[in-house]
């Protein structure tokens, strides 16, 4: 079976891939925003929240304000790094789903 081998060296160059993909995500930050920049949430290409950042005005608002806005940045952020990291991995896989990888 000549093409078992064959797949099975097309697997493992893929494999190599997608691990300096990934390796390229997680030193990857990607920002979102909320309040009209008042809020600003960095998070890894993985989607690890890295930084958040407030302008001090802003705290002058009340505190549930405040609070759903940190929430908004940081999954703006989160969105952004998952489609980048969607992005990625299709450049790799060519569009061919993996169950289970991301």
């Amino acid at each position: 079976m000549p093409g078992v081998g064959k797949l099975l060296k097309q697997a493992q160059k893929m494999q190599k891939a997608m691990e300096a993909v990934q390796s390229e995500l997680a030193n990857l930050e990607v920002e979102g925003s909320a309040a009209g920049g008042a809020v600003k949430a960095v998070v890894s290409g993985q989607g690890a929240l890295k930084s958040i950042k407030l302008d001090p005005e802003f705290l002058k608002e009340d505190v549930s304000s405040v609070e759903a806005s940190i929430v908004a940045a940081v999954q703006d952020a989160a969105d952004k790094a998952k489609q980048k990291s969607e992005e990625e991995m299709n450049k790799v896989t060519g569009g061919f789903s993996i169950p289970g990888l991301l």
